[in-house]
This record gives C-alpha cells, structure tokens and sequence, in this order.
C-alpha cells in the first residue's frame, strides 16, 4: 500500500509539473515583445505608440511600395515585399523610428503585359502629403519620405518633403540614397565581379526577392534559371525583333540569395547614414 501511495504521489507530482511547465511555457510565447522592439505602427495599440514618443520614437519613415510585373519568376508585389523589409531594418537600425503601413501604389501606367497597377504623380503627391500631415498630427517630429520604385523619385518627393518641412514645426526629409545611391553601388559591385547589369526584373530585383522570400511564395525558383530578357548594354536596353517580351531588362539567370542578402544590406546602410545625417541632434 505504501509503494502504490508514493507511486501514485510522484505522479501526481510529475504530471503537475509537467502541467506548470507547458503553461509557462505557453505563457512565454504569448508575452508581448519588449515595448523597444515595437516599430511598426499597424501593429502597435495607440498606447504603445503614445509610450514609444514619449521614450523618443518621434520619427515616422514612410515607404512605397509598387505593383507592376517583373518577369515571369518574380511576383508582381515585389517592391512591397522589398519596401516593408526594408523600412523595418532601418527603423530597427535607427533606433528612433517607427514605420508606417507600406503604401503599395507608386507612379506607373498598365502595360500589355498584365501586372502594372499604378497612380499618377499627382495622386502620389497629395497621398504623401495627408499621410505626412497625419503623422505630425500623431505626435511624430520627424518624418522621412522613401521609395522603393522609380515612379515619382525624386520629384514628388523632393517637392513634398520641401512644401511640408516649410509649412509644419516638424521636419520632413526625403531620403533619396536608399534607392538610386544603394542601387548604383550595386550595380557596381556586379559590373565588378562579371554578372551581367540590368534594369528591371533582373540580379538586382530577383536576388533581393529571393533573400527575403522565407515563405517561398515571391519568387518561382523553378523560373530562375531562364529569366533572361532584352540585354542592356551600357546602361541601355536592347530591344531588337527577337525580344521575348517578358518584363525583364536584363538577364536574372545568376540571381542568389546571397547577391540579394548584399543588396538588401546596402540600402539599409545607405538609408540609415542619410537619414541620421538629415535629423537634427537635438
């Protein structure tokens, strides 16, 4: 009777244990990220955005995005995909930021290819413009104005961020450098070690996509290898009879995560020494 009675208290025991640790380890999971891990305002309740200005995060970064078609092995998001990465590193690197929701619509006209939905520059302007004055109006001292895609940079911008900056006691910037400066050195780097240039839906857009597509839904790996489109020499497409048409300008058959992973970097190490040179210190 003593044998079974302590058997029977060990177990109880045990199972209790075993019991407290599933909850706490539940309970772990289910914990909020530490308040100075919160950077991106979609996701954080109003008083986590009140606490974070009030502890310093008083600049807001909004980013656009872009949908247009890439090539047959690239989605048509991919400058979403690559603009919300993007601005989150930066935010994470500045320290001080918080990023608003990722704007999906840049300058752009449909083609014959399906893929391309775009605005005007004069609708980006006036959404760049609300979206800016709202983040003021939220407590942000700072804004700093990025794209992700060609259509509207650095025009609307510049011409922004330089009407609202006059206008408002908070100052508003645009950073410029993490698209076309990030971009050149790139470009630079494969002219360097022999891969081929391009301008659209090549190395540069595939490997990027390829580096952050962790779901393995952006890209169609399979594709990769005859990606190639109209050839660009010197900084020029070639178009010719035999064109395939395809949205690619250039050849994306050497696309890497790795090449992307360098990229990716680039524009964030870019963007980061711009904008903390445009803040003021104080």
């Amino acid at each position: 009777m003593r044998i079974g009675s302590v058997s029977h208290s060990l177990l109880m025991l045990i199972a209790g244990g075993t019991a407290s640790l599933i909850l706490a380890a539940g309970s772990a999971r289910a914990a909020p990220r530490a308040q100075a891990d919160l950077v991106e305002f979609e996701k954080m309740t109003w008083v986590e955005v009140k606490s974070a200005l009030a502890a310093g995060k008083t600049t807001a970064l909004i980013y656009t995005g872009g949908v247009e078609e890439r090539g047959p092995q690239d989605a048509n998001g991919g400058h979403n995909l690559m603009a919300h990465a993007t601005v989150e590193a930066i935010a994470r690197e500045l320290g001080n930021a918080i990023f608003l929701p990722v704007l999906p619509y840049t300058p752009n006209d449909a083609e014959s290819i399906p893929g391309t939905i775009g605005i005007t520059n004069e609708l980006l302007a006036a959404m760049l413009e609300r979206i800016t004055q709202q983040a003021i109006l939220n407590g942000f001292r700072n804004v700093i104005l990025m794209g992700d895609h060609a259509g509207g940079q650095p025009q609307v911008y510049e011409e922004v961020a330089k009407k609202l900056d006059a206008r408002y006691g908070a100052r508003v910037f645009y950073c410029d450098q993490v698209y076309r400066a990030a971009n050149d050195a790139f470009d630079q780097y494969l002219a360097q070690h022999g891969y081929p240039l391009s301008l659209h839906g090549g190395i540069p857009d595939t490997s990027e996509m390829m580096y952050l597509d962790k779901d393995n839904t952006w890209v169609r790996r399979d594709l990769v290898s005859s990606a190639v489109g109209d050839p660009v020499v010197d900084g020029k497409v070639q178009i010719g009879p035999q064109s395939p048409q395809n949205g690619i300008l250039g050849d994306a058959r050497r696309s890497t995560a790795e090449l992307g992973k360098r990229a990716f970097d680039m524009k964030v190490d870019y963007a980061v020494r711009q904008i903390r040179s445009l803040l003021p210190t104080s």
